[in-house]
This record gives C-alpha cells, sequence and structure tokens, in this order.
C-alpha cells in the first residue's frame, strides 16, 4: 500500500494510509500515516464495532486537511481495550488446535496446486 500512495500523490490524488506496522509504514515514506495500535489485520478498529471503525475513518479524512508537512504521522488514540492482554494472545495457536491447522493448510495447499494446474 505504502508504494501505491507514493504514486498515487505523484498523480495529485491525497492519501492516508491506516496501519499498524509503524516502522514498516514509516520506512516506506508515505505522505500521511495514521498509526493503530490495534492488532494486523485490523487497522480501524475491532470487527463489528461500527462506532470505533467510523471514528478511526473520520480521524483519517480529517489528515487529508490538516496534514501540511510530508511523511505526517498521527497515532490514534483508540484502544483496542483497556489493558494490553491481548497482546499476548494474538495469533497464539493453542496445542489443541495444531492438527485442525495442519489440516487445513494441507487442503488449502492441494485446492491451490490443483487450480494452479488447470491455469
Amino acid at each position: 500500500m505504502s508504494l501505491i500512495a507514493r504514486v498515487l500523490e505523484q498523480n495529485n490524488i491525497p492519501t492516508v494510509i491506516i496501519g499498524s506496522a509503524k516502522d514498516i509504514v514509516e520506512h516506506c515514506g508515505v505522505p500521511r500515516f495514521l498509526f493503530s495500535d490495534f492488532p494486523l489485520g485490523n487497522p480501524i478498529g475491532k470487527p463489528y464495532d461500527k462506532n470505533m471503525q467510523r471514528d478511526v475513518v473520520q480521524l483519517a479524512l480529517s489528515m487529508l486537511e490538516a496534514a501540511c508537512e510530508p511523511n505526517t504521522t498521527v497515532d490514534s488514540p483508540f484502544e483496542w481495550s483497556k489493558d494490553q492482554s491481548w497482546r499476548s494472545d494474538y495469533m497464539k495457536i493453542l496445542e489443541s488446535d495444531r492438527e485442525t491447522l495442519r489440516t487445513k493448510g494441507e487442503q488449502r495447499r492441494r485446492l491451490r496446486a490443483a487450480k494452479n494446474s488447470r491455469d
């Protein structure tokens, strides 16, 4: 997304990147970046939390008006939860889930291989 934002900006289309990987996005040098300290894959908030999602998007849109310097980063004031316990559980794989995940992975690889052989 960072590279796409740079191309759009070169063509006079303003952009705001909303994301969670602050070090990576800032390294790419995007013009405007709204950093959300949320789990990866959830840049605008919790699933089904329409109020939080709307507020994050509104904050990003306000950056289009307010950010006048290149490489502007704004830290979102929103929190995933009051405590930080989600960090230790995020992407945690329980031993009881390993066999199910392995089976699903094998099924996905077989389907992908079959599709690629048809193409």
